[in-house]
Parts: structure tokens; C-alpha cells; sequence
């Protein structure tokens, strides 16, 4: 079963004199104090906003989560800084409301005056969001609202009830008139404010998701721009199998890099890895995902030379070995070398559309970043000859940030999980909820 990824947008409706009941992702770093560090989220979601204001929307109004609070108020995580900068930003007045349901957030949004824009609190406070909760032992490991790290015996879990999601469900969506899901970071969750208005007004998808699915149709749609090969990276090959699994049946060619490739290596070509990563469980699946390869006719490309050091650290001695002579012990592959790089952009500029997920070496690390900026510039070179080059994503959407590339792709995901798994053939609850075109 696949998901149809073409979905009614603002455009498809008419929203004059309605109000638009919106879910975004105001989900922005903050530092100690409460400060928002970077504004990108929020600046987003404004082309959405304006868009349903110009269409003489009665009023937006915006839902969002922050953090994980896990189902219990908390005020460090409170949607009043956002909303503030929202108004900055759009210089005109924000409503916040220090609820997200209930009869006063209800009656608030009842009848605004033409042109509101208001925020509703954090999602997140009610348990009937995500289903499920934590209430953090107070004063010990575990503080009450801030991530935890490990909760201890005393920490209790606790669960929504069926009527208390529906109530909440019900609540939100006495707020609007239609909906619009413009968070495709959180549209791989089946969270109430994701799939809640299904089937209670025209549910639609905002500029943002609608940008999401038209690039990821490029991929895993019906009329992709062939020949396509996915690069997949990252540490482990049981992280991602079900994405090179469903990439395989999809793509002609795949190359595999980053620390997953050392898990072939050694398994399939019987090279020596020295220290470098290896995934014990993720090695069993190596000859099954090698022979479906083999039969679906999608080659696979590795890495046949490394840039290796003998610490997680960037400044040390560098030996470059090659797969003949293979990693010697107390030596670790960090990044693939000068040849490696050379096969993967001969891969890349081969094809029609590429799509990234996962680095190709420890690119936090400049010595080590070489390989992933040589797909990178890759990828952009093929996005500049007309072809298509996407990044799902991730590691590799923060490598593009990383040397300032995002307009130099085609385009650049700004969901990691669930652009992971679209790539994986899955269903998103909180697109397949809306309206298809």
C-alpha cells in the first residue's frame, strides 16, 4: 500500500470569511534563559499564514508543539516567546492564548475580528496530543518537563483515555473552519492536532508539506527522472534498512557510505575494518540485502578507499588505505578518500535524480568532512545541469547548512524522521489524513 502524495492545497480552497485552523512547527532552539536562537521555523511558516490572510481568511489560527513536555504543563515550554516573535516578524499583533482547548480557547476563537492571528498554547501540555505521558520524579534525575535523559522508578507513565482524545480532538476543531497541516517534521506521528480534524472540515496541506511531497513524488512517485540512485549513509545498516530495502525496489543505482559501509565491507568483502564502526546485528542482513540488489538489478557502490585516524578527534595523524590493503588494527575509517570520492560523482552526474540521506564521513570534523562535501558539491552539480538533486534530510540536510549549499540542491527536507520514512515506503499519518487531490 503507498501513500498518494498529491494532496489539496490552500489553493484548492476557498478560505474568504473562514477561519484557518493551522498545524506548524514553531518547534525552535531556545537557549537557558528562554531566547529564541534561531528564528528559521517561525520565518517558514510565514508565506502559509500570509497566503490564507490574502485569501480573506477570517483568521489563522496556529497550533505547534515545543519540546517534549510529556503531557504535563510546563511553563519553561511555553508557545508566549514564539508568538511574540511571530508579531515582530509579521509586524502586525499576535493573539496568544495560554491554553490550546477548552470553552475559553473555543470562545476565543469563535468570532475574531477579520485578520487575527492567533497562537494557541503548547500542543504538548495536554496528554491527548501525543496519547501518552510522563509525570517526571520532582527533584530527583528526573526534572519535571525537561528531557530526561533516564527516568527512575519513580517517574509514572500515564495514558489519554479514549474520551479525553476525542474531547481534545473535538475541542481544536470547534477552532477552525479549515484545516491546514503546514509541520511535516511531526507528520510521521499520528498525534491529535495531525490527524484529528480528518473527516470535520477540508483538510489541506500548507505551502511547506505541499513543497515536501512535491519533491519526495520526484523519488518515489510514478514519473521519476531516471536514472535514480539514492545515497545512503549514516552509522548503521539496521538504522536504515527498511530504506535501502524500499530503495532497491525503487532505484538503479545506490551508494552506500558513511559508517554503515564498513559493515559490508567486512561481511561481503571480507576486508578488514580495523576499529571502525560495525553493526553486529545489522551484518546478518547484509547478504539478503546484496542478493535482493543482485535480482531487482540496482547497483550498489561503495567506498574502495578511507581516510582513517586512531581517535574520534579531528586533529591527528591521517593514513589513507585503500581496500586491498584494508584498516589495520587500532585504526579507524572516518571519512572514504580521494577515489571514493571520484566514484560517487561519477555515480552522481550519471544519473537523472539523486536523492541523500546520511553523510559520507565524520563531517563534523573538517579533516574527515572531505567525502561528504564531494557528494554534496556532486549533488549541486547535477541539480545545476537540470537533473534533480535532493536531500532528505537529516545529517546530510545539516551538511548543506554546514557549507551554506541549501539553495544549490533541488531541495532540501526539513523533516529528518519523516522524510526517513517516506524513503522507507511507509504511510504518514498526518499526510495521509488529508485531503487528496
Amino acid at each position: 500500500m503507498s501513500m498518494n502524495l498529491k494532496k489539496k492545497t490552500l489553493a484548492d480552497v476557498d478560505v474568504s470569511g473562514k477561519r484557518v485552523l493551522m498545524r506548524v512547527d514553531f518547534n525552535v532552539p531556545q537557549d537557558d534563559k528562554g531566547a529564541i536562537t534561531n528564528n528559521q521555523r517561525i520565518v517558514g511558516a510565514i508565506p502559509t499564514i500570509q497566503k490564507a490572510l490574502d485569501g480573506g481568511a477570517k483568521a489563522v489560527i496556529l497550533m505547534s508543539h515545543l519540546g517534549r513536555p510529556d503531557g504535563n504543563p510546563n511553563p519553561k515550554l511555553t508557545l508566549k516567546p514564539i508568538a511574540d516573535r511571530l508579531g515582530e516578524l509579521m509586524g502586525k499583533p499576535v493573539t496568544f492564548l495560554p491554553n490550546c482547548c477548552g470553552p475559553e480557547v473555543e470562545a476565543a476563537c469563535a468570532n475574531p475580528a477579520p485578520g487575527s492571528i492567533i497562537v494557541l498554547e503548547n500542543l504538548r501540555f495536554n496528554v491527548a496530543e501525543e496519547g501518552k505521558g510522563i509525570n517526571h520524579e520532582k527533584g530527583g534525575e528526573c526534572k519535571n518537563g525537561d528531557k530526561p535523559k533516564k527516568c527512575t522508578e519513580k517517574c509514572e507513565k500515564f495514558k489519554s483515555t479514549e474520551a479525553d482524545t476525542a474531547a481534545f480532538r473535538e475541542s481544536l476543531s470547534k477552532c477552525g473552519d479549515v484545516y491546514v497541516c503546514d509541520a511535516f517534521g511531526t507528520a510521521h506521528r499520528a498525534h491529535s492536532s495531525l490527524v484529528g480534524m480528518a473527516g470535520k472540515m477540508p483538510c489541506v496541506a500548507g505551502d511547506l508539506v505541499n513543497k515536501e511531497l512535491e519533491a519526495f513524488a520526484q523519488v518515489i512517485g510514478e514519473n521519476v527522472q531516471r536514472p535514480l540512485t539514492a545515497i545512503v549513509g549514516g552509522a548503521k545498516i539496521s538504522d536504515k534498512v527498511l530504506v535501502i530495502e524500499n530503495l532497491i525496489q525503487k532505484s538503479d543505482a545506490i551508494i552506500i557510505c558513511g559508517g554503515m559501509a564498513y559493515t559490508f565491507m567486512k561481511e561481503h568483502y571480507k576486508m578488514e575494518i580495523g576499529k571502525s564502526l560495525y553493526d553486529k546485528k545489522g551484518a546478518e542482513l547484509v547478504p539478503k540485502l546484496m542478493k535482493m540488489a543482485e535480482e531487482k538489478g540496482c547497483k550498489l557502490v561503495f567506498p574502495c578507499d578511507w581516510a582513517c585516524g586512531q581517535d574520534f578527534k579531528n586533529d591527528q595523524e591521517i593514513k589513507m588505505v585503500t581496500q586491498a590493503e584494508g584498516i589495520p588494527e587500532g585504526w579507524e575509517g572516518m571519512d572514504c578518500g580521494p577515489e571514493s570520492m571520484k566514484l560517487f560523482k561519477d555515480q552522481v552526474l550519471s544519473s537523472g535524480t539523486v536523492v541523500w540521506n546520511g553523510p559520507a564521513g565524520v563531517f563534523e570534523f573538517d579533516n574527515f568532512s572531505k567525502g561528504t562535501k564531494a557528494v554534496l558539491d556532486a549533488v549541486a552539480e547535477l541539480h545545476k545541469s537540470g537533473k534533480k538533486g535532493i536531500i532528505g534530510g537529516g545529517d546530510s540536510a545539516t551538511a548543506a547548512a554546514k557549507w551554506n549549499m541549501e539553495d544549490q540542491v533541488t531541495f532540501v527536507s526539513t523533516g529528518g524522521g519523516a522524510s526517513l520514512e517516506l524513503l522507507e515506503g511507509k504511510i504518514l499519518p498526518g499526510i495521509a489524513y488529508l485531503d487528496d487531490a
